[in-house]
């Protein structure tokens, strides 16, 4: 988020704008491109040590081994090799050099080229090359989050099962507990790292040499996120989190399995496409270059909060502001008051549970139509091109208008939510005042 303020945000206003030629804010570039590279460069690894960690801890066993077991699963199945390939001109390389590239280990094949102006066919002589030991980057970062869910389980909870089976490595009392607890885990994290290893190797097999976690992405992950994208899926889910919260559920703690390990791995992907660039760009034009791919995506977690999410799930900061304006109810109007600052921050619990609308059959409706048509406004506008998609990751507690701004870095995006309010205001406020018809008990 710095560099896109420091850096991209500038671009976009000063014609010429460079911050390679400004002392300072470049060094802090590059000083953030580590920051990058140790956090969401490496989302997948930190998710699988949690994951694991986590699980291993719900099973009350070794969770500290639970994690380590989740991390040496995805690790597993990476690709630990790296190659380039090199078109040379044909007939420049003689065939002593071709001799010692193939020598070296490499391939040469010939490639016919069409160039797009002219359609005359070049053939080159293609050179690839390769180098073991480099971990490939794209299966350390949120691509990882399917990988690790699913072969993650399967391990920590074999590692798990074991443990509490009490098949473990036993020592003397005399031995430390903090060593007998790291040899306890030895027999249960082998069998379930030798289980995934076992997968792996299989198919390896059938599949002529692909990598699972490349097979889970390609025909899980990316038709199961794009299966997300579309409106009505979008809708479904952000109707099904009202639901739980007028049942006095929390919805978006409910369903984080979604919001987080979809929408949210979408946003990872959006956050480092926006960093790393795609095809030539950077910035905002690479995710939507990336989009048109189906690299990148429309429709992400911060696009929830961004769009519909103003004051909390339901929008409830507009139903402050229609209790402060329309409601004559003295309860109403004294849970609004309080409910304004914290509304503001979007922490909605006051009045979620102080008006209530939990449970208020009054209220449930527009509690569900307001956010429904912010986030078909906001599906729409980013669909069609109207504003950027979200692409940072600011603090859920950013106020509205100043989120969406921060989250697209589009200026369009406050604009989209402002909307987004009005329409949620307009269904909001009739329902405030058929609220003011309804008598108050009394005690």
């Amino acid at each position: 988020m710095i560099n896109a303020i420091i850096r991209d945000l500038p671009a976009m206003l000063i014609k010429g704008y460079d911050v390679a030629n400004v002392p300072v804010l470049r060094d802090i570039v590059g000083i953030n491109g580590f920051v990058w590279q140790g956090t969401l460069a490496i989302a997948g690894v930190i998710f699988a040590y949690t994951w694991g960690y986590n699980l291993a801890k719900a099973y009350k066993v070794n969770a500290a081994a639970g994690g380590v077991v989740g991390l040496a699963t995805l690790f597993q199945g990476v690709a630990f090799s790296a190659s380039t390939a090199i078109n040379v001109p044909k007939g420049e390389l003689g065939q002593k050099a071709l001799d010692l590239i193939t020598a070296a280990g490499s391939t040469v094949s010939v490639s016919d080229v069409k160039d797009p102006v002219t359609g005359a066919i070049s053939q080159f002589d293609t050179i690839t090359t390769g180098a073991w030991g480099w971990l490939k980057l794209a299966h350390l970062g949120g691509n990882a989050y399917f990988t690790v869910m699913i072969l993650g389980a399967i391990s920590v909870i074999i590692y798990s099962k074991l443990m509490l089976k009490n098949i473990t490595i036993k020592l003397p009392d005399s031995v430390p507990p903090a060593i007998s607890k790291a040899f306890a885990a030895i027999i249960p994290a082998t069998v379930a790292l030798y289980v995934i290893a076992i997968i792996n190797y299989v198919v390896g097999k059938v599949s002529g040499g692909q990598l699972l976690i490349d097979l889970i992405q390609k025909y899980i992950a990316e038709p199961f996120m794009g299966a997300t994208q579309s409106l009505f899926a979008v809708l479904i889910i952000g109707i099904f989190i009202q639901v739980l919260w007028f049942f006095g559920l929390h919805g978006p703690n409910i369903m984080a399995p979604i919001l987080e390990g979809i929408y949210g791995q979408a946003q990872l992907v959006n956050q480092n496409i926006y960093q790393a660039g795609y095809n030539g760009l950077k910035g905002a034009d690479a995710v939507k270059e990336a989009v048109k791919d189906g690299k990148a995506y429309n429709w992400v977690r911060g696009s929830f909060d961004a769009y519909a999410w103003f004051g909390g799930s339901g929008g409830t900061l507009v139903l402050i502001v229609a209790i402060i304006l329309f409601s004559k109810r003295e309860d109403y109007r004294a849970v609004g008051k309080l409910s304004l600052g914290p509304g503001i921050f979007n922490i909605n619990e006051p009045v979620m549970f102080g008006l209530p609308i939990v449970l208020n059959p009054i209220l449930v409706i527009p509690f569900v139509l307001a956010p429904t048509a912010s986030l078909a406004i906001g599906w729409l506008a980013t669909n069609a091109g109207l504003v950027n998609p979200v692409t940072q990751a600011p603090t859920w507690v950013t106020p509205p208008f100043l989120l969406s701004f921060m989250a697209t870095f589009d200026w369009r995006a406050p604009i989209v939510t402002l909307v987004c309010v009005i329409v949620s205001f307009f269904i909001w406020a009739p329902f405030v005042i058929a609220a003011n018809k309804v008598e108050i008990p009394e005690d």
